[in-house]
């Protein structure tokens, strides 16, 4: 992607080689761009113009900056490029390779870190003579004889310049390349920045959403004080029947006053309903523009992709244009970057597998030129790419036979498969129906990272063939990573989300419609036996509270590993700001991300492919337990724990642990907050951070030792400061034990809670 686009603004931090380089950037696209233009048209002037303002522009830059070799590339090609545009010279396919292989070394060159400037030039000075006399004489070039070969220099197969400059360089020289200036840590601060941005914005959403109960409160009030107005009313119609002047004189004050103030409180609630209302559209607002900030046009991801469909193909003996559609749609900065690699693989498996020589497909009644679409669009709240040739198609019997060879299915079963079932065999590791394996394809590692990582993103793939037509890929991808479109459930009382786009049904199911056999319970669903599974259980929150008529259930996954979660409640959907989880936790095993539901309660956000991989194992394990009615009678007291700490992820973190154990757990978010907690509730233990505002926990150790009704209120101090004194300085304040975050992990706070006051039950 361009930085300039990223940099609209101040440019005065930017050295003079960094303005070099975003300039380099987007007019060397213009080049590529305008070359394979020109290649197809042949006599598109625009496109001439614009390549000769590019070179020219170049030129300019390079001059300013000292790049001596840019300036002679720039120029060479602005000669070709003006000899073009007088009809003196047609841009065959040969001379915009070399010219091509010019974009390349001026791109290259743009990349190089400062000081790696000169030993590059040094170690590439043959490449850059030979293409340097390449679009001197490029006049010269006749058709269509492959003058790179006959230069030295290298074919155009490989996608990006730095390989094709490696190509040509002596070993010892590339081993002592310079690294290519890192663009990284710039993107990676954006990143962050957008990042917090949309945090920010997502917490004046939720602000915003909490005024609801305070004008619910308001609006309680303004009931209770009607009532009350009535009742003055009354006595004043009373005490006017009385021959007490004094009296009627005061119930008569007594109600004038009541007046003004149901005016005052009509008037207020007023004013803050409308507070509300503006409150809510500029924080839904903020948001909407935070995630507009995160868009980029699709053309940003693929822009490479023409190029390199347009050199492979030559490579191979092909002729093959790629049509981009939907250049403008926006798409999340982080979707786009992580799909650029599957796109990639696509092409490469339909230039490669899909079309044919050009002669192969003149016989074949087709156009001598193949074509691959690649297509975006916003359909139903979703990012719709889709991928289509005109190549040969996919022999589905070819497939079949495939199958029956690598002992994936018998004969009788294989021939029983449809189009669609034999289609998604393409998508397993190794599977591959190439005799033989090439650089570009024949290793059966395509299309199976393709479906992964469209997977990973919360995404669909579906492929499609017709022999002798073509080929099309269907990918269906959420807009935008950064806010997730979820099923809000309870589990054991605590709010959990499901993304929407791997939820096939919600249904309740009634007790008598659920089925054992084998100790596994099922209900029917449309003809399909469906296995419930208790999310308690999965998630290891203990047994799930099955005593209601009906049961509500989540249908997640698909094929042979669909499941019926079984929760307690649905709450609804609900648009949630991603948060990711603190990194000391790693990768936590079901759970993906968190997010404040529009109240401000923290969610964890599951994961579902993971959380089949439990569900999986449970099965596998014969550990699943079937779904028991609770009986509250019988349940025993538990032991009630307060967690203090201002980071979302370390108390959701330890309440979820502390829950999984049996402990009942509140949580408080800094010292002020817990003081007054811990004061208003009865707690068998409290487990307290030291850094957090208003008040560390420090003086909340102190206070709750000095305190004479909490001062034997067993206390934890879990902090990431590990020094002696640090430590010293928490148990001489009182805390009855110290556990450092650094050596965090389950079984440390659960054995150290386990130590203090024992079992969750009495």
């Amino acid at each position: 992607m361009s930085q300039s686009s990223d940099n609209n603004g101040d440019l005065s931090q930017f050295s003079m080689l960094d303005l070099f380089r975003m300039e380099a950037e987007s007019q060397t696209q213009i080049l590529t761009d305008g070359l394979l233009a020109m290649e197809r048209l042949k006599d598109d002037a625009g496109a001439i113009e614009s390549m000769m303002r590019a070179a020219h522009s170049i030129k300019g830059a390079a001059a300013i900056v000292g790049l001596e070799v840019v300036v002679q590339l720039a120029h060479g090609m602005e000669d070709a490029f003006i000899a073009a545009q007088n009809g003196k010279l047609a841009l065959t396919p040969n001379r915009v390779d070399v010219l091509l292989a010019g974009v390349d070394l001026i791109l290259q060159l743009s990349r190089l870190q400062d000081s790696g400037v000169d030993a590059w030039l040094g170690a590439n000075a043959t490449l850059i003579r030979q293409t340097l006399d390449a679009i001197a004489t490029i006049a010269f070039l006749p058709e269509p004889v492959n003058l790179r070969a006959e230069a030295g220099l290298p074919p155009l197969g490989a996608p990006s310049a730095p390989a094709v400059a490696s190509a040509a360089a002596p070993a010892a020289a590339a081993e002592e390349t310079p690294a290519i200036a890192p663009r990284t840590p710039a993107a990676l601060k954006a990143a962050q920045n957008f990042d917090r941005l949309l945090s920010l914005a997502s917490e004046s959403r939720i602000n915003a959403h909490q005024m609801h109960p305070f004008i619910q409160d308001m609006q309680r009030f303004k009931r209770n004080q009607s009532s009350l107005f009535a009742l003055v009313e009354q006595l004043h119609e009373a005490i006017a029947n009385s021959s007490d002047a004094g009296l009627k004189e005061k119930s008569l004050l007594a109600l004038q006053k009541t007046h003004p103030l149901k005016q005052f409180v009509l008037e207020h609630i007023a004013d803050i309903e409308a507070y509300e209302r503006r409150l809510l559209a500029v924080s839904q607002g903020m948001v909407d523009e935070v995630l507009t900030l995160r868009m980029r046009p699709f053309r940003d991801g693929v822009q490479a992709f023409p190029r390199m469909v347009r050199d492979l193909a030559r490579n191979m003996g092909k002729d093959v244009q790629l049509q981009i559609i939907g250049e403008d749609t926006l798409v999340d900065r982080d979707i786009l970057a992580k799909i650029e690699s599957p796109l990639n693989h696509m092409l490469r498996n339909a230039v490669d597998h899909g079309m044919d020589a050009p002669d192969a497909r003149v016989a074949a009644g087709k156009p001598a030129v193949g074509t691959i679409v690649l297509e975006a669009k916003h359909r139903a709240g979703m990012l719709s790419i889709e991928i289509s040739d005109d190549g040969r198609g996919v022999d589905l019997e070819k497939i079949r036979t495939r199958v029956v060879e690598r002992k994936m299915a018998s004969q009788q079963m294989a021939a029983s498969l449809s189009p669609a079932e034999l289609l998604e065999f393409l998508f397993l590791p190794a599977f591959s129906l190439k005799e033989n394996t090439t650089e570009i394809s024949g290793r059966g590692v395509g299309l199976d990272i393709v479906h992964e990582t469209i997977r990973s993103q919360n995404g669909t793939v579906r492929i499609e063939s017709e022999l002798g037509v073509g080929f099309r890929t269907f990918i269906t991808l959420p807009l935008t990573q950064s806010i997730v479109r979820a099923l809000v459930v309870d589990v054991k009382g605590e709010a959990y989300a499901v993304p929407i786009v791997q939820v096939e049904r919600v249904v309740k199911v009634p007790q008598s419609a659920i089925h054992t056999l084998e100790s596994k319970q099922f209900f029917d669903l449309g003809g399909e036996h469906l296995g419930l599974v208790s999310a308690s259980q999965v998630l290891e929150l203990g047994d799930t509270d099955a005593s209601s008529d009906e049961l509500a259930v989540v249908v997640i996954g698909s094929g042979t590993r669909r499941y019926a979660l079984v929760v307690e409640a649905i709450r609804g959907e609900q648009s949630l700001a991603v948060q990711a989880l603190d990194p000391i936790f790693g990768k936590m095993r079901d759970i993906s991300a968190a997010a404040l539901l529009d109240d401000g309660e923290p969610v964890l956000i599951l994961d579902v492919p993971d959380l089949l991989l439990s569900i999986d194992k449970l099965l596998h394990e014969g550990g699943l337990h079937q779904l028991a009615k609770s009986d509250q009678a019988e349940r025993r007291k538990t032991k009630r724990i307060l967690v203090v700490d201002d980071s979302l992820t370390v108390r959701e973190m330890e309440r979820k642990l502390l829950l999984g154990r049996g402990y009942l757990v509140d949580i408080a978010i800094d010292g002020i907050d817990g003081w007054n907690v811990v004061r208003s509730g009865d707690y068998d233990l409290v487990i307290t951070d030291v850094d957090m505002p208003r008040m560390d926990g420090i003086e909340l150790v102190t206070l709750i030792k000095k305190d004479i009704h909490l001062h034997k209120l067993p206390v934890m101090i879990v902090s990431y400061k590990d020094r002696p004194e640090d430590r010293a300085r928490g148990l001489s304040a009182g805390a009855d034990y110290y556990l450092t975050k650094g050596s965090f992990h389950d079984e440390t706070l659960l054995d150290a809670v386990n130590d203090l006051i024992g079992d969750a039950r009495r």
